[in-house]
């Protein structure tokens, strides 16, 4: 349930500092990754969200509900903790390899798509044409990005496509198993959760990997920005969107994403991506609007479910 009608811009303001602060961790993490290897980036990053998560779960009085919970469910959120591990890595991967975050963002524009798509297979959720309408714009603007322009199948995507459509894949995976178990725990073990398997991951990789654990100065500033905007204040803020606006809602503003990214990286890397990649950007973004909207009954054209 959402709040009355007079709260609603506290959802759209909440949605909105969501938005922009999961933009600037696409910008601090690809600053961090220029500077460092992989598996220091993720013991501080997933070692700063753990902490923050474990303060919130502490001090909210969350962190009891962990004890209570049956069997069952801890499995669960170690399947939920394992597919959100292969997400991050492949998340952080593409932006490591794709040269321009807001580039990474525009694509990661598929992630609703698949969402959408799982819905159905799984949660037997219905669709409309107009749906089906926007998640092919979607997609028509992801290869619009991602085309090279060559034939040769080894070349016709640029280097890091492959990671961001797996990427979007796995959180839609992700998302729509705890969409099934929402009430089995609270967001914030799950969010939880998952920040302290992926921090125990990195911690043994950072081990067997022999790096330092001395980084510049520079990268643990974008590494604490980023963990900080993305694991922590970008989530809680799309929580507490919930509360006054539908999920759907919040979601026209999170596909804003690009935008941010956009202008964000280019105050701090001074470069922009292509024109034709701009252009792509923009009917994926498109994509995504109508097909929220469409989900959230506020296109009432073509409302005939299949």
């Amino acid at each position: 349930m959402t709040a009355n009608q007079s709260e609603e811009w506290k959802g759209y303001v909440w949605a909105l500092v969501g938005t922009i602060s999961f933009s600037s961790l696409y910008v601090f993490s690809k600053a961090g990754l220029n500077q460092i290897d992989l598996a220091q980036f993720g013991i501080y990053y997933f070692g700063i969200g753990f902490l923050l998560n474990l303060i919130l779960a502490v001090s909210s009085g969350k962190i009891s509900q962990i004890k209570s919970l049956p069997r069952k469910v801890l499995g669960l959120l170690v399947l939920l903790a394992a597919i959100d591990l292969a997400s991050n890595i492949t998340f952080f991967m593409a932006i490591r390899a794709i040269p321009d975050p807001s580039v990474t963002s525009f694509l990661g524009n598929l992630f609703p798509v698949f969402l959408t798509t799982l819905g159905i297979i799984f949660l037997k959720e219905r669709f409309t044409w107009l749906e089906a309408l926007g998640g092919s714009l979607a997609i028509a603007g992801a290869f619009v990005i991602s085309y090279t322009g060559e034939l040769d199948w080894n070349k016709i995507f640029i280097p890091g496509t492959g990671l961001v459509v797996i990427n979007t894949l796995l959180a839609a995976t992700f998302s729509v198993i705890v969409k099934k178990n929402v009430q089995k725990a609270s967001p914030v073990v799950f969010n939880l959760n998952s920040n302290g398997w992926i921090f125990l991951f990195f911690l043994g990789y950072f081990i067997w990997s022999g790096q330092s654990l001395s980084i510049p100065v520079m990268a643990f500033r974008n590494i604490a920005l980023g963990a900080f905007f993305g694991s922590f204040l970008g989530l809680l803020s799309f929580y507490y969107s919930y509360r006054y606006i539908a999920a759907s809602r919040s979601s026209i503003i999170q596909s804003l994403k690009g935008i941010f990214v956009l202008i964000i990286a280019f105050f701090y890397f001074g470069n922009f991506p292509l024109s034709i990649q701009l252009w792509g950007g923009g009917i994926t973004i498109l994509g995504v609007i109508v097909m929220t909207m469409a989900q959230g009954g506020m296109i009432r054209v073509g409302r005939n479910e299949h």
